[in-house]
């Protein structure tokens, strides 16, 4: 099985959000662990944190997470001014539809941004939504294992 994301990009900077605004995109869906903060560190790195205050003159911003760690969740919640929503179960898209429904919103509204082709990208394949990967934000600093196992996944991946 191949993955193909629309757009893939090495960081979240690289992101051209003012097409995305051109295109009529109003809601972006960011993975969390690894996308917009460093994995289970419960905070934001002051630049990530930076652009999604910026962004979210433009667009409804929301975290989309698989994980299930409530203490984890809630301190995130708490660093976070906009919806956190954990138990995502990606790749379904029962969590993602759920949301979107609920702001009254389209999978023609939205974009899915992650780091992991198997659960983010695939996600959005199967919602039928835009899918941007980026690299782990903590991709220099990661342990080998954690970066071949991500080279692994991105073997999905067709280009």
């Amino acid at each position: 099985m191949f993955i193909k994301p629309d757009y893939n990009v090495e960081k979240l900077e690289d992101i051209d959000f003012q097409a995305l605004k051109e295109q009529g995109k109003k809601v972006l869906l960011f993975d969390l662990d690894s996308t917009v903060m460093p994995s289970k560190s419960g905070e934001y790195l002051p630049k990530t944190k930076e652009l999604l205050q910026k962004l979210k003159k433009d667009f409804t911003i929301a975290i989309l997470s698989n994980n299930s760690n409530s203490d984890y969740i809630k301190k995130v919640r708490a660093k976070s001014d906009f919806a956190v929503i954990s138990h995502a179960k990606k790749p379904s898209t029962k969590v993602l539809r759920e949301y979107l429904t609920r702001i009254g919103k389209t999978t023609d509204d939205a974009v899915l941004i992650g780091d992991r082709p198997l659960t983010d990208i695939l996600c959005g394949k199967n919602a039928k939504i835009t899918t941007i990967l980026v690299d782990s934000v903590t991709k220099d600093t990661e342990h080998k294992i954690v970066r071949f196992v991500r080279w692994l996944e991105r073997l999905t991946i067709r280009k």
